[in-house]
């Protein structure tokens, strides 16, 4: 396939969907085919703003395509990309990408079993601060995370450790590499049924301490991701797409702290993972966040709520 163009469509074109369609309709060496949504009409508008096709349904999407994003509530990610597996699809479903492990677990055996790309939605993966912090933060021994923001009637399907705290447990066992070997969290219900508020203090086998705070019914929006190591010190804003990272250098007469502001603000997240979609789509190559990174951040997710119910 690395001569011609990926053949792209997106199923579900809500708030999120919109921005996938928005964006492959632009990326290099795609085509955005069409658009399938239970909503019809939310479909054409969609599809006549990039000159694409509304299908019908998600079945005569799949035969005209090579791959799809899957941006449907997450109690239905399961059974569309397993759809789009079985109709030789490559995959990118948004997180969390199911709403079980057994799901999880059905969607990762098949993928490999086809041969597929299953790529998950983890796009702060993407965001020029977390390859700052990626790269200067190895060897961390504390991490504070804040994530929150103001109340939305989207996502409310999923209670907020699955709706924002998931991206945030994705970087943390992207930076570490050892599990959690123990887990305190605490949740509360505010504006809805399901938890809207919730903090996390997880230790990991590497003696890694990280404490996570998400928040859906704050006043104000904050993405920061802190990071403590031996002589380093990295602060990261998802939302400037910036990290500044300070360093202890002991090379001169005297120590001094050295500081550097690194990041790329013009980048946009969603962009830089549809292209390193499409091209392990084209490549046929590893992708970035795997189904196995998908869920093993969903399993973090889940044992975080099942230690919040217990108090």
């Amino acid at each position: 396939m690395p001569d011609r163009l990926v053949r792209a469509g997106v199923v579900g074109v809500g708030a999120l969907g919109r921005h996938h369609a928005r964006v492959w309709a632009g990326a290099p060496g795609t085509a955005l085919v069409g658009v399938h949504d239970t909503d019809p009409v939310r479909a054409a508008e969609v599809a006549g703003q990039h000159g694409c096709r509304a299908y019908p349904d998600l079945a005569s999407l799949l035969a005209d395509t090579d791959a799809v994003s899957v941006a449907v509530p997450t109690v239905f990610h399961h059974a569309v990309a397993r759809q789009a597996l079985e109709a030789g699809r490559d995959v990118l479903v948004e997180k969390p990408m199911t709403a079980t492990l057994a799901e999880a677990d059905d969607l990762v055996a098949f993928a490999a079993e086809r041969g597929a790309m299953l790529q998950v939605g983890h796009i702060e993966r993407f965001n020029p601060a977390t390859a700052a912090l990626l790269g200067a933060g190895r060897g961390a021994r504390f991490v504070e995370v804040h994530r929150l923001g103001s109340f939305s009637p989207r996502s409310l399907d999923v209670d907020v450790v699955l709706d924002l705290m998931v991206h945030d447990l994705d970087i943390v066992l992207a930076l570490d590499g050892s599990e959690p070997v123990q887990i305190e969290a605490v949740g509360v219900p505010v504006l809805t049924p399901r938890v809207d508020i919730a903090n996390a203090r997880l230790r990991f086998g590497s003696g890694l301490i990280a404490n996570l705070t998400a928040s859906r019914v704050s006043l104000e929006k904050v993405r920061k991701f802190r990071v403590f190591a031996p002589r380093t010190y990295v602060s990261a804003d998802f939302t400037a797409r910036e990290a500044q990272v300070f360093r202890l250098e002991e090379d001169g007469e005297a120590p001094r702290i050295v500081a550097t502001r690194l990041g790329a603000k013009d980048q946009e997240p969603l962009k830089l993972q549809i292209e390193a979609f499409s091209r392990s789509v084209r490549n046929r190559s590893q992708p970035v966040v795997s189904g196995a990174d998908g869920r093993r951040a969903l399993a973090l997710a889940l044992a975080i709520l099942d230690r919040m119910a217990e108090h």
